[in-house]
């Protein structure tokens, strides 16, 4: 019988006598992906730098929201948190209606929110794997969208909603944010690659119509891209300006409104205005703390390819 011999091996690192001889793991050379190389000090210390960088100004905002008018033009600056927070806070939501503000805004913006998702996971869906005439064409459309600026927009849509009759009320506001280009190129390109054809088919062969398997095959999957769109959506609901500043009325604001009508006076008590901004990052904060782990999850899918 006939048999294969291997070919010797004069190499020691390939046949591994090296590693006989010093007991010692092969050496993986670096290539700079998941080589699982331990980042060095500067690495860290960029990132550290890069933390206090973006922290310090919310830092510094809390800090004069607890001080004294004074406490602004101080030299050197204040960077102790003082004893009048509680005080500015009162004083905020007395001088504006900024409770009522605050409540808008969370009905505007998560409105706004769960509206984005979910109508933007649909037409993702359908441009991504249903097959439809004129299915490009409607894309690059919707694409091209992104192009128009939204100023051009502001007096037609203002006449829209004054002959709706929704001029000062919150439907101005949110009805024509119900869903973005943004929104649906994001959901298309994410699920063209996390949906494939095969599950869609099994389901169809398992008897599910199309919302059926939009449902509970695309819905479960499009989670980690849901998330990331609907923080990126909460916060530009949240922090948008200029369109409630024109549809909306005093005695109905949102909250950039509110700290609009604060800064806007003979004399700016910049203690009240940070108070209220600081204030007005607590939604954000508590968003993001609750859906942290999906946002992170979803970008890093956006990031590494399978």
């Amino acid at each position: 019988m006939t048999t294969l011999s291997q070919p010797a091996v004069s190499d020691p690192a390939a046949r591994g006598d090296g590693n006989r001889r010093t007991g010692r793991a092969p050496r993986r050379r670096g290539t700079g992906h998941g080589d699982g190389r331990i980042a060095g000090p500067w690495v860290y210390a960029c990132l550290l730098a890069v933390l206090l960088g973006s922290a310090f100004p919310v830092y510094w905002s809390f800090v004069v929201a607890s001080q004294t008018p004074d406490a602004i033009g101080k030299v050197p600056p204040v960077l102790v948190p003082g004893g009048h927070l509680f005080d500015n806070i009162a004083k905020v939501f007395d001088q504006t209606e900024f409770a009522l503000a605050l409540g808008n805004s969370l009905i505007v913006s998560g409105t706004i929110t769960v509206s984005v998702v979910f109508f933007s996971t649909l037409a993702g869906f359908a441009f991504a794997k249903l097959r439809f005439r004129g299915r490009g064409l409607l894309l690059v459309v919707v694409v091209a969208t992104q192009a128009i600026p939204h100023e051009l927009g502001v007096i037609p849509l203002f006449m829209m909603m004054s002959d709706f009759g929704w001029a000062s009320e919150l439907q101005a506001v949110i009805v024509p944010s119900l869903v973005t280009a943004f929104g649906v190129f994001f959901m298309r390109q994410y699920l063209d690659r996390a949906v494939p054809y095969e599950l869609l088919e099994a389901g169809r062969m398992d008897g599910c119509s199309t919302l059926r398997l939009f449902w509970h095959v695309v819905v479960p999957a499009a989670r980690p891209a849901a998330a990331v769109l609907g923080l990126f959506t909460f916060m530009t609901a949240w922090n948008d300006f200029f369109w409630p500043l024109v549809v909306l009325d005093d005695d109905n604001p949102t909250v950039q409104t509110a700290l609009s009508a604060l800064a806007s006076g003979y004399t700016t008590d910049y203690t009240l205005v940070l108070t209220a901004a600081s204030i007005a990052t607590v939604p954000v904060l508590v968003i993001f703390l609750a859906f942290g782990r999906q946002i992170v999850g979803g970008i890093m899918q956006g990031a590494v390819k399978g």
